[in-house]
């Protein structure tokens, strides 16, 4: 099931906030070695984790993270314009563009959950009347991105 859950909101889902954010532990500092801060019960979060972004979830039928990504409007605080502003020439700041970052598949996500999470994303564009969506994204994920028909 997917799920479109505010940060303020996740903490009624427990074992899905659990879940996702120790999944983003495995796939961020583990499995592609990224400088990012785990705490002691193994969860990955960053500062925008407290700006109330809206997650997208796949939730699997157990209630655990199947995948997720994270959004935000560019009208607030944002990973491309306070980490990789040096990626473009200006700020990017518009209601009509948001951030998607930490795209996490759970370690026993199947083939079809990327897919899923993309198509959901275009249902959360079409809902807020977005016009882009953007994202820094390692390398690496080009593979997968390609692999689902999505090119970034």
């Amino acid at each position: 099931m997917i799920r479109f859950v505010y940060g303020d909101e996740i903490h009624n889902y427990p074992t899905l906030q659990d879940t996702m954010h120790r999944d983003r532990a495995i796939q961020f500092k583990q499995r592609l070695g990224w400088d990012v801060a785990v705490d002691e019960i193994g969860w990955e979060r960053d500062e925008c984790d407290a700006l109330n972004p809206l997650y997208l979830i796949w939730e699997t039928p157990g209630g655990r993270h199947g995948g997720s990504m994270r959004f935000l409007p560019t009208t607030g605080r944002t990973m491309v314009n306070d980490h990789f502003s040096h990626l473009a020439d200006a700020q990017i700041m518009s209601p009509f563009i948001w951030e998607c970052t930490r795209f996490c598949l759970s370690p026993d996500a199947n083939s079809r959950t990327a897919a899923l999470l993309s198509v959901a994303g275009g249902e959360l564009v079409r809902a807020f009347g977005l016009s882009h969506v953007l994202g820094v994204f390692d390398a690496r994920m080009v593979r997968i991105y390609n692999m689902i028909g999505t090119a970034p």
